[in-house]
């Protein structure tokens, strides 16, 4: 009995993240949830996402609409990770500034 002949295994490089820039900005999540606010930082940010410092007793939905003050525009937002008092989120989209927030 022949033994079955292996294709040569390719190798796939590694996929390079994305560079993400530290940035100190103060945030706001906005749940839609009884207009519910949670105060955030952003701590880097990239074309597609960010990472968010958020209070540890706060409780924020798998998908929310962040709004960053400095940047005048609110980014729809998807968690991809969450870590203690931490969140990685991915943009979906962009919305104007929210016409009942004080910022």
């Amino acid at each position: 009995m022949a033994n079955p002949v292996t294709p040569p295994q390719q190798e796939f490089p590694e996929p390079q993240r994305e560079h993400r820039p530290r940035v100190l900005k103060g945030g706001t999540i906005i749940t839609g949830i009884q207009n519910s606010e949670v105060s955030c930082t952003v701590r880097n940010q990239h074309a597609s996402g960010a990472e968010l410092k958020i209070p540890l007793e706060a409780r924020v939905p798998d998908q929310f609409l962040l709004y960053v003050p400095l940047d005048g525009v609110a980014y729809r937002c998807a968690v991809r990770w969450r870590r203690s008092n931490r969140l990685g989120v991915r943009f979906t989209g962009t919305e104007p500034k929210p016409k009942l927030h004080y910022g």
